[in-house]
């Protein structure tokens, strides 16, 4: 079952930077429906496999998306999420990577939780799109065909907006749920508030994470509760419809009905 698609508020925790056992507990206990291990910078098996025991003893799904080879770990957590990054011409970022650690772990390898994500990394500035040499400097319609083309001709089951430092455009994420048929989009970057994340929450899955290091838990919290805003607008949404569908068919005879 790919539980991953229901997910609607995530927390990255980065193996490179301190946390408290006393501050996962307040985050696991927000009801944020998984925790997603992964950084850019000094990722290596022991501070990833420090923080996955950190996470070991909670009932939440656990991801790991490593940057590369050298913070792979086999054990600890219940998704494998593989990014490839098709705004760079870099192509070992593409299916370089990718191909030297199946190469070395093949054995090692669990297909069947590993999922493929198309990570569109749109700060110029975070240390991904400098690492990677991402192409940030993309037209709506750019990232659109972008997250399309990962879709529906390489196939990619999750598309991943990254704006990782910086909370990126609103139109752009919309545009790219819009034109999405099957591919679950997830957005990352700048989500500190309640009011960005009911804002973005409601074409994608959020991932929250840089918050908890530079704001504290409180501002997390919130967002939290941004995201549970979201969900209820949705509702709203429908609500209304169905209050206007109902009034549309009251005087209506039961054929029409």
């Amino acid at each position: 079952m790919e539980e991953w698609r229901n997910w609607k508020h995530i927390t990255k925790l980065d193996p490179d930077r301190k946390i408290t056992p006393a501050i996962i507990k307040q985050i696991v206990e927000t009801g944020t429906d998984a925790i997603w291990v992964s950084g850019t910078q000094n990722i290596k098996k022991e501070n990833v496999t420090s923080l996955l025991k950190m996470l070991k003893d909670y009932d939440i799904p656990k991801v790991l998306e490593p940057a590369g080879p050298t913070g792979m770990v086999y054990e600890g957590y219940d998704w494998l999420f593989i990014p490839s990054v098709p705004n760079t011409t870099n192509s070992m970022w593409i299916n370089g990577l990718h191909t030297a650690w199946v190469k070395k772990d093949l054995a090692k390898i669990n297909w069947d939780i590993v999922v493929p994500e198309a990570l569109i990394i749109l700060n110029p500035n975070c240390a991904a799109a400098k690492i990677t040499k991402a192409n940030t400097k993309m037209s709506k319609e750019d990232v659109v065909a972008t997250a399309v083309a990962a879709e529906r001709y390489f196939k990619f089951p999750v598309i991943y907006i990254e704006y990782s430092g910086t909370y990126g455009d609103p139109a752009i994420v919309k545009a790219v749920k819009e034109s999405l048929k099957n591919a679950h989009l997830i957005y990352g970057g700048g989500i500190n508030t309640k009011e960005r994340a009911a804002e973005m929450g409601q074409w994608a899955s959020i991932v929250v994470g840089n918050t908890i290091y530079e704001n504290g838990t409180h501002s997390f919290i919130n967002t939290m509760r941004g995201r549970l805003l979201a969900d209820m607008s949705v509702l709203q949404a429908k609500m209304n419809k169905l209050k206007k569908m109902s009034k549309q068919t009251a005087n209506a005879s039961p054929a029409q009905k």
